[in-house]
């Protein structure tokens, strides 16, 4: 018998987020809003080590109301799928007590970027109705040198083939403003371009 196998593994919110949780509005009306949320967890939390400059809520499409929180927490965790957007829908999973999170409501994934290809594949199969990002395009590896993957350049429409729907350039120059101050840090870049491949958001 194989000794010494681990058999669990845990992503968790970092301490300074869970400390901000009950401070956080409970509903947040606008796509404008919710990604003002995103673009300061994210800003926050490459400060403070956790991961890249990525974070990521689920809110209900209709009322806005904050569903989830999530950020990336490679660094913290050890763990290179602990992606912000992962992060966000696994604890809307666990909240909601479904894999499915279509299942009942019309809910959103609203995070500060296209996802990565890793993230593309866990917000198509979440169950998530709507996908609000800030921006897409070359300037998030330009600006923090990270890896996105091999995107496939219909990304939206494939979303939308499978009724996602799909709202960008929400905040864009805000967030390209947090890439900035990342790339120009020194912050650790766990999965930079040409290095071989570890993750990114």
């Amino acid at each position: 018998m194989a000794d010494g196998l681990a058999t669990s593994f845990t992503i968790t919110l970092p301490a300074w987020l869970g400390a901000l949780l009950p401070d956080l509005p409970s509903h947040l009306a606008t796509p404008e809003e919710q990604m003002a949320l995103v673009h300061r967890l994210a800003d926050r939390n490459w400060r403070e080590g956790n991961g890249g400059p990525f974070a990521a809520i689920v809110v209900d499409a209709a009322t806005g109301e904050l569903v989830s929180v999530g950020v990336n927490v490679v660094l913290a965790s050890g763990v290179s799928s602990g992606h912000a957007e992962v992060t966000a829908l696994g604890l809307a999973q666990a909240r909601l007590g479904t894999w499915d999170l279509g299942a009942h409501r019309n809910l959103a994934l609203v995070v500060n970027w296209r996802p990565c290809v890793q993230c593309y594949g866990a917000t198509m199969w979440s169950g998530v109705t709507r996908l609000v990002v800030a921006g897409d395009g070359p300037e998030l590896e330009r600006l923090t040198h990270f890896d996105e993957g091999p995107m496939v350049a219909d990304w939206a429409a494939q979303f939308e083939a499978r009724g996602i729907s799909v709202v960008q350039d929400v905040l864009r120059d805000e967030a390209l403003a947090v890439f900035r101050a990342y790339g120009e840090s020194d912050a650790t870049v766990y999965n930079a371009r040409g290095q071989g491949a570890l993750e990114r958001d």
